[in-house]
């Protein structure tokens, strides 16, 4: 028979020594060993939540579908489904979010007149608004309250900031604050900002672990970021170094760079090329943060199955913000339980089955955090986009 090159079968050993090394953290999670105290056998499950929005080609809402019009897959694997009924007539949790720094500033007397507009938005059910101003930090200007005219005035009277815009840093502010609002509440974010951050602290990592790990759905209207905010920030985010000399397990400083240092997420890493399921997640996870580098409001509401608008003036703000408003309440809202899934971000594919003239938006992917080291015990509630069920 004739043998492999050499080049493969080193890349073969260092592929199977990544999983060795992986194996039994992947196995500790899964199949915990029964203890002297309890021979229980708890078997975890994730509640996954997937909000979507059908259209005809022409931009009317479509209604009347079932679970079985859609299919899915998780990482590839596709899953069972189920809707979720009469999820509009739940009561409503939404942040508005403005950017008064950078070129921010100018857009703020076009919100000065927001208050019927912001009715229709949150419509006839229970409801709590907070309003966060952003320029180089978030700043919560409204707690929450039902008061809707007291919210549109807060929006209408921001002051302008200073020349920095951190939309990274905002949006996980404003996912925490909707992560205390009780779990029955739909969570909603209306962004208004430029296109580019400038100043956020948080990193790409956990920016897309605050998006994809709440049942928050992010609506954006986004103006353009000029073309000089754009070049300095993307100097800073882009990288054009290639990967190290060693391969994926190298030892070198720059190896994995996402892994940080530890030798069991680069082994993971490491094995995404070799497993679908995780070369998938992997793939969704890259191309989030790509895209998040290009146009932050355009991809955090396809991330969360948003909508994402731009607009020049009071006029095409309406506009954007009226379609919104008509489409929150006639989301389909689907889920479906993923058996033991890994930690680390998942990719998600919906899909309408025989309905090619149909249009469909929706959430890309979901984050799952690593089991706790100790049983909680809690009764489960649904908490965020995902929920854990023991």
């Amino acid at each position: 028979m004739k043998q492999p090159p050499t080049n493969v079968l080193r890349t073969r050993c260092s592929l199977f020594a990544a999983f060795l090394l992986l194996a039994p953290s992947l196995f500790s999670q899964t199949a915990p060993s029964p203890t002297p105290e309890s021979s229980t056998i708890t078997v975890s499950s994730t509640l996954v939540l997937v909000p979507a929005m059908v259209k005809t080609k022409s931009g009317e809402i479509v209604f009347a579908l079932t679970a079985d019009d859609f299919r899915i897959t998780d990482d590839g694997i596709e899953q069972k489904l189920t809707l979720e009924q009469d999820t509009d007539r739940l009561p409503l949790a939404l942040v508005v979010l403005v950017e008064t720094g950078a070129s921010g500033t100018r857009y703020l007397p076009d919100y000065a007149h927001l208050g019927p507009t912001m009715e229709a938005l949150v419509g006839e059910v229970p409801h709590q608004i907070a309003v966060v101003a952003f320029d180089s930090k978030p700043t919560l200007i409204q707690p929450f309250t039902p008061d809707i005219t007291a919210a549109t005035d807060a929006i209408g009277n921001l002051n302008a900031g200073d020349h920095q815009a951190a939309i990274l840093d905002s949006v996980a502010f404003s996912v925490d604050l909707l992560r205390r609002q009780p779990p029955t509440f739909r969570r909603a974010i209306l962004l208004l900002s430029e296109t580019v951050d400038a100043g956020s602290q948080t990193t790409l990592d956990d920016a897309l672990r605050a998006i994809s790990d709440t049942n928050t759905a992010i609506y954006s209207l986004g103006f353009p970021s000029t073309k000089a905010e754009i070049r300095h920030e993307l100097s800073k985010l882009s990288s054009t170094e290639p990967g190290p000399a060693g391969g994926c397990m190298s030892r070198e400083p720059g190896a994995d760079p996402d892994a940080n240092g530890s030798r069991a997420v680069q082994a993971l890493d490491c094995l995404s090329l070799l497993a679908p399921p995780l070369r998938l997640a992997r793939i969704a996870e890259i191309a989030a943060k790509n895209a998040l580098r290009r146009n932050i409001p355009e991809t955090v509401a396809h991330l969360t199955g948003g909508e994402y608008f731009t607009f020049k003036d009071p006029k095409t703000l309406e506009r954007g913000l009226f379609t919104i408003s008509n489409d929150i309440p006639n989301r389909y809202v689907l889920s479906f339980h993923a058996q033991a899934p890994h930690p680390g971000l998942h990719a998600l594919n919906l899909q309408l089955r025989d309905r090619p003239f149909l249009s469909l938006e929706t959430r890309g992917s979901y984050w799952v955090d690593p089991a706790p080291s100790t049983p909680n015990p809690l009764p489960d509630t649904r908490v965020g986009g995902v929920s854990h069920l023991q």
